[in-house]
């Protein structure tokens, strides 16, 4: 599924115009990334909760001439599913 998708599907459910629908999901999307850019935790009951996690430094080596390279700390996301979406 694709962001026109649920530009699409949100359109359909609600009635409103694909121009509108999009405006919506577009200050969703913005505003979900907003709040884990400033680390903050988002609980979407029954979808599931997105975490913001420290990722340690590494090393990683380079495929295609076996080199290796540091990997600086950093920040990933991570997906729990809620219980309904876990079925």
């Amino acid at each position: 599924m694709i962001k026109l998708d649920i530009v699409n599907r949100v359109a359909g459910a609600t009635g409103i115009a694909k121009s509108k629908a999009e405006v919506a999901v577009d200050a969703l999307l913005e505003g979900l990334k907003q709040a884990l850019e400033r680390g903050e935790r988002i609980e979407l009951r029954g979808f599931g909760v997105f975490v913001v996690k420290p990722r340690k430094r590494g090393v990683g080596r380079n495929p295609r001439t076996g080199e290796t390279a540091d990997i600086p700390p950093g920040k990933t996301i991570r997906f729990k599913p809620g219980k309904e979406l876990a079925h």
